[in-house]
């Protein structure tokens, strides 16, 4: 009966990964929990036991876009890394690092571009988008660091039709240690890293397939 539990849980976890997978894959507001949440009401799941991890909901999410989106999602992924590439060219005064989908390569039509910025002095990047003409919204995300989680402020601008986070962090941050371990896929990437993935070239210690 335990293989058979099992089994069946092991089964279930995959679906609801497949699931999640695809609520982000075609709708790119949702993040690993939203999906997951959504994915498993969907399923009629309650217990949160059998919820897969972000491992698995990303896994299930790169198949998904090599079944139902390889003749877009490369090209649109592309675009994302061209603009964030060029914002972080402009915004380089603040030091600002690639996260989230658009480096892990699983970004699509609908995602955002989210960049990591560090300064002591908020208000100096508000100036920064106020002599720049920049229409921008400022407000907060929910940013986890070990087991809390906390309120960090963000400012979300467009460029060339794409929405673009700006995530406002303290410059103790920045220096925390960016290794990570051989055959993990890259947390963060600075513009040289971006320019190089744009230019297909693999980034030290890492494999293309691993972003």
């Amino acid at each position: 009966m335990g293989k058979i539990r099992s089994r069946r849980e092991s089964n279930l976890r995959q679906h609801i990964a497949f699931l999640a997978a695809r609520l982000m894959a075609e709708d790119g507001g949702l993040d690993y929990g939203a999906a997951k949440s959504k994915a498993a009401r969907q399923a009629g799941l309650a217990d949160a036991k059998l919820l897969p991890d972000n491992q698995e909901i990303e896994a299930a999410l790169r198949e998904y876009q090599e079944l139902y989106q390889s003749d877009d999602q490369p090209a649109q992924l592309r675009h994302l890394r061209e603009v964030a590439a060029k914002v972080m060219r402009e915004f380089s005064e603040f030091r600002p690092v690639l996260v989230g989908s658009v480096l892990s390569g699983t970004a699509g039509q609908h995602s955002d571009v989210n960049l990591q910025l560090f300064t002591d002095d908020e208000k100096a990047l508000t100036i920064f988008l106020l002599n720049r003409r920049y229409r921008f919204e400022s407000g907060t995300r929910r940013l986890r660091r070990g087991d809390r989680t906390e309120e960090v402020p963000q400012v979300r601008i467009e460029v060339d039709d794409v929405e673009v986070a700006l995530t406002v962090l303290h410059p103790d941050e920045e220096r925390m240690s960016r290794k990570v371990r051989d055959g993990e896929p890259p947390q963060r990437a600075s513009l040289a890293e971006v320019e190089a993935m744009l230019r297909g070239d693999a980034l030290p210690g890492h494999d293309k397939d691993d972003y």
